[in-house]
């Protein structure tokens, strides 16, 4: 069973707490010893140590001040963000339909975007998505998540946000596994629309399309999905909610599985001779 948003981002807290009471060690402090130099209490420490209390930026900064570990501050405190706001519950924003859990907090982050890395195993992403293969998969959460039914809206909003591939100054370096190709929405007439839409988009010169075969010798495989907005935040979506990482370090990390990914994946001609394929055999 997979953690909960709440208690995953108890989980974060108490990691950025630990974090913290290394650098105090570190630093050869007690709890009492960085309190009175901080000017707080000693509990309060040992509470934002265990991730009972989230500490302020302010906390963080003075702490690392202290400890002299000021080149932390930086990922400390974009792990502080992460605990505070990493997690958007779908049920929660779903109450209000489909429309909403797309958002538009969302839509301003895309438009302020340049370069989108996206990996896909099992869909076809959002911004490359006929309208019909859309309402198809959509469709299912609007059952699955219990909302209300506006997947006219839901599909235009997403439908909308595909004006910024045209837009002059994006980027979008995408790979997918080959089973993404074959993982229908709909009936087999819509996954061949949106076979058709992928040979289209490959065309754009603002858009790299790799996808890894199947049964490929490649040195790693990923567990989920997951977007990578410039350098500095990382979307991913699990069945019950949407995280957003933006810890440097974090990023990082994905940064560097992406590249691993693309490394397995083939491009133009055999990338289209692959969609092809599939084609092919929707039609068969």
């Amino acid at each position: 069973m997979s953690t909960s948003p709440s208690s995953s981002a108890q989980e974060a807290r108490r990691a950025l707490g630990a974090r913290l009471r290394d650098l105090r060690k570190d630093a050869g402090l007690t709890g009492r010893e960085l309190g009175e130099a901080t000017g707080q209490h000693y509990t309060r420490v040992s509470k934002i140590e265990n991730g009972v209390q989230a500490p302020t930026n302010r906390d963080i900064r003075v702490w690392c001040r202290i400890c002299a570990a000021e080149d932390q501050i930086a990922d400390l405190v974009a792990t502080l963000r992460t605990v505070d706001s990493a997690y958007l519950e779908f049920r929660r924003e779903s109450r209000a339909g489909m429309k909403r859990v797309l958002g538009a907090h969302t839509q301003k982050r895309y438009e302020q975007t340049r370069v989108f890395r996206i990996y896909e195993h099992n869909v076809i992403p959002g911004l490359f998505q006929t309208a019909e293969y859309s309402a198809a998969m959509l469709s299912f959460w609007i059952r699955f998540l219990d909302t209300p039914n506006d997947i006219e809206e839901a599909v235009a909003v997403r439908v909308e946000r595909q004006r910024i591939i045209q837009r002059g100054g994006k980027r979008f370096v995408v790979v997918l596994e080959e089973q993404a190709l074959r993982t229908w929405f709909g009936t087999a007439e819509v996954q061949a629309g949106q076979l058709g839409r992928l040979l289209e988009l490959m065309a754009l010169p603002n858009i790299s399309l790799g996808i890894v075969p199947l049964m490929t010798e490649r040195d790693a495989v990923a567990s989920t999905g997951f977007w990578i907005l410039d350098n500095d935040l990382v979307a991913l979506e699990t069945p019950t909610a949407s995280i957003q990482v933006t810890q440097p370090a974090e990023c990082h990390m994905y940064m560097r599985m992406f590249e691993v990914l693309r490394g397995a994946a083939v491009y133009g001609r055999d990338a289209r001779e692959l969609i092809v394929n599939v084609l092919t055999e929707l039609g068969g």
